[in-house]
């Protein structure tokens, strides 16, 4: 990769106008493609296909300069009323985060949280800011999901608690500072 550029996972985690959080998606929603961003080669790449019936309910993407405790940058869900596309850099408010573990194939649980967050210019979502603004019912749909997808890799999935804006904040300053260290 070329000195110039710059690795989209190192790219600042907030907004520099506006102070709002940064997100970039790596597999639309409605899409049965997985695909991960490669740091090493500046590009995504398809993880797999996801059987037929089944499609990511949300945008999903990660937070640059960030690293969750599996050592990736943190996981985010984005809440819009249009499907975003792959590598899209999106400006969002965070809103909730759903606290989670999965459990590998070798046994271990390790903690993979998922950062709710809502573009600053959706419609659908203007008025969401925090947990108490979001449906309860989309909130279960997106953790079957999550739940589905990781059985489909012989991993388990479980959420320990939805929480608020507030507590998601210290969520991303924890994966900053864990970021800020490696």
């Amino acid at each position: 990769m070329s000195k110039n550029r710059r690795s989209l996972d190192r790219i600042r985690t907030y907004d520099n106008d506006s102070g709002d959080l940064t997100v970039i998606i790596e597999t639309p929603k409605d899409s049965r493609s997985k695909y991960a961003y490669d740091p090493e080669i500046g590009t995504f790449t398809l993880k797999f296909v996801l059987p037929k019936g089944m499609t990511f309910p949300v945008d999903f993407g990660f937070v640059p300069s960030t690293r969750g405790d599996d050592g990736d940058p943190l996981d985010a869900i984005v809440l819009l009323d249009e499907t975003l596309s792959v590598g899209t850099k999106v400006t969002v408010r965070l809103v909730a985060a759903i606290e989670a573990e999965e459990r590998e194939q070798d046994g271990e649980w390790e903690r993979n949280d998922r950062l709710i967050t809502v573009p600053i210019h959706a419609h659908a979502y203007e008025k969401a800011h925090d947990l108490d603004d979001l449906d309860a019912g989309l909130l279960t749909r997106i953790e079957e999901f999550f739940e589905r997808y990781n059985k489909l890799h012989g991993k388990e999935f479980r959420v320990k608690q939805r929480v608020g804006a507030k507590a998601a904040g210290k969520l991303i300053k924890k994966g900053v500072a864990a970021f800020e260290n490696t």
